[in-house]
C-alpha cells in the first residue's frame, strides 16, 4: 500500500496563476497535450496492469487520465490548488494526488518501488534539476523507466530563441541567442497586464546539464526523441512556415533507467 507523508503546502510560482493554468489545461489538456505529448508519452512508458507511475510536478493530473485501468498512479506538486483540481477529478481509486515540494528532500510519498516515473513539461520550471532526478532515483525500483518532457531546450529558450524570415532564400528560420549558459527567465503569465501580471519563472539548462545530472544520480539514459508540431499553416507562407514547422521540434522527451 502506497504512504503519504503529511506536509505543509509548499510556496509554488504556479498557486498565483493556478486557475489560468487550470482553464489552460482543462481536463484532457491543451492542443499540445492531445495531439503530440500525451499519445507519444504513453507509448514511451509501455505500462501494463499491475506497474505504479509517480508523476512528478503533475499539475492537475492530465497524464493520469490517459493511463491504463489498472495502473497506480501517484502525483505529485507544489501548487494545492492544481492538486485540490486534480482530486476533483478522479474516478480511479488507485490513483492519489499529493501535495509535495520537489525541492525538498523528502517527497510526500514513502513508496520507493514505483515501476515508473514522470515529469511532464514541468522541468523547465524547475530551479534544481538533479534534485527531480533524485527524487526518481529514489523512488524508483532498479531498472525502472523516467520519462521526461519538456519544452526543447536548443529551440524554445523564452527571450532568447525566436523566428525569423530570409527573404532572400524564403525560408523561416529559429534564431537562438544563447545555449550553454544556464539561465532563470520570468515569464509574465498575463503579458497584457505588463507589470501587474504574476510572474512565473522558466530555468533553461543545456542538454548536456540534463544527460550529466541523470548520471550522477544513477540513470542511464536510453532513449531520446524530439517532437514538432503537427500543426499547419495556410495562405502565402504556408509552405515556408510547414516545412520550418517540421524541421525544428518543439518538445524533447529523454527516457532513462535506473541503474
Amino acid at each position: 500500500m502506497t504512504q503519504h507523508r503529511k506536509h505543509r503546502s509548499p510556496k509554488s510560482s504556479w498557486q498565483p496563476v493556478h486557475q489560468w493554468y487550470n482553464d489552460l489545461v482543462g481536463e484532457k489538456g491543451h492542443y499540445y497535450h492531445q495531439h503530440v505529448i500525451l499519445p507519444r508519452v504513453v507509448e514511451l512508458l509501455k505500462m501494463k496492469d499491475g506497474d505504479a507511475l509517480l508523476d512528478l510536478a503533475c499539475g492537475q493530473g492530465v497524464l493520469s487520465r490517459s493511463l491504463p485501468t489498472d495502473v497506480e498512479y501517484v502525483g505529485v506538486d507544489a501548487a494545492r490548488s492544481l492538486i485540490e483540481a486534480a482530486q476533483k477529478q478522479v474516478e480511479n481509486p488507485k490513483h492519489h494526488f499529493v501535495v509535495g515540494d520537489l525541492m525538498k528532500p523528502a517527497l510526500s510519498t514513502t513508496k520507493s518501488d514505483f515501476t515508473h516515473a514522470s515529469i511532464i513539461l514541468a522541468l523547465q520550471n524547475i530551479k534544481d534539476p538533479k534534485r527531480v532526478f533524485q527524487h526518481a532515483a529514489e523512488h524508483l525500483r532498479k531498472g525502472g523507466k523516467f520519462v521526461i518532457v519538456l519544452n526543447h531546450p536548443a529551440f524554445r529558450i523564452p527571450r532568447q530563441s525566436s523566428w525569423g524570415v530570409d527573404e532572400t532564400k524564403k525560408t523561416q528560420y529559429r534564431r537562438i541567442d544563447r545555449y550553454m549558459t544556464p539561465m532563470e527567465i520570468p515569464i509574465q503569465a498575463h503579458p497584457g497586464q505588463q507589470q501587474r501580471s504574476t510572474v512565473t519563472w522558466s530555468y533553461h539548462f543545456p542538454l548536456s546539464t540534463y544527460f550529466a545530472e541523470l548520471a550522477r544520480v544513477g540513470f542511464v539514459v536510453t532513449g531520446f526523441e524530439e517532437w514538432s508540431s503537427d500543426k499547419t499553416s495556410q495562405g502565402k507562407a504556408a509552405k515556408m512556415e510547414n516545412r520550418s514547422r517540421s524541421e525544428i521540434p518543439m518538445f524533447a522527451a529523454i527516457v532513462a533507467e535506473k541503474r
